[in-house]
Formats: C-alpha cells, sequence, structure tokens
C-alpha cells in the first residue's frame, strides 16, 4: 500500500472519520523539500501498512484544508488519530525521523 492522494472533497471521509491513524503531507508540486521526502514516505507506507496510512494532499489544487488547519510553510505532515490533530511535523527529515515521529505520535 503506497501513499494515498486526498482533496478537500473527500478530506472528512478519508482523514477525519478514518479507524486508522493518517498522516497528511500537505505538499506542492514546486515544493523542492516536498519532493525529497516523497520517497521516504512511500515506503514508510508500505512498511507502515495496516498501522497507519500515508496521503498527500496537493495545497494548490485543495485550498481550504491547510487553510483550515493553518498550514504556512510546505512540507507540513499531520496525523490525525480519531478525527484529531495528534501532531505535526514541518520540514523535510530523513526517513529515519519521519518514521520515529510517526511511532512516537501514534504510541506504537
Amino acid at each position: 500500500m503506497a501513499t494515498e492522494k486526498v482533496s478537500d472533497d473527500n478530506f472528512e471521509a478519508e482523514v477525519l472519520k478514518s479507524s486508522t491513524p493518517v498522516v497528511v503531507d500537505f505538499w506542492a508540486e514546486w515544493c523542492g523539500p516536498c519532493r525529497q521526502i516523497a520517497p521516504a514516505l512511500e515506503e514508510i507506507a508500505k512498511e507502515m501498512g495496516g498501522k497507519v496510512r500515508i496521503t498527500k494532499l496537493n495545497i494548490d489544487e485543495n485550498p481550504r484544508t491547510p487553510s483550515f488547519y493553518n498550514v504556512r510553510a510546505i512540507p507540513t505532515l499531520i496525523l490525525f488519530k480519531d478525527g484529531e490533530v495528534a501532531g505535526t511535523l514541518k520540514g523535510a527529515y530523513p526517513k529515519s525521523q519521519l518514521t520515529a515521529w510517526i511511532n512516537g505520535t501514534v504510541g506504537a
């Protein structure tokens, strides 16, 4: 299972109502650091399959959700658990740090 795309239109159903914790990667095509962490997020999505979902939301195509969650810089990762924000990570980090942040936030 790789990263999934979410949008303003399906955010509530796919993220807030998910029974599994969901990491949302707020990103854009033109963002170098966003492209830099994308392969690590793909790997994490495959490795953590049933434990957490990794999703991507393009801020240029979906302006409502980033505005609602006060996303001012990208990449910003927000982990949602039971419909609530459980943690936020801003910036590009190596896979080991991304994995540690997700495990620490999910409580793995």
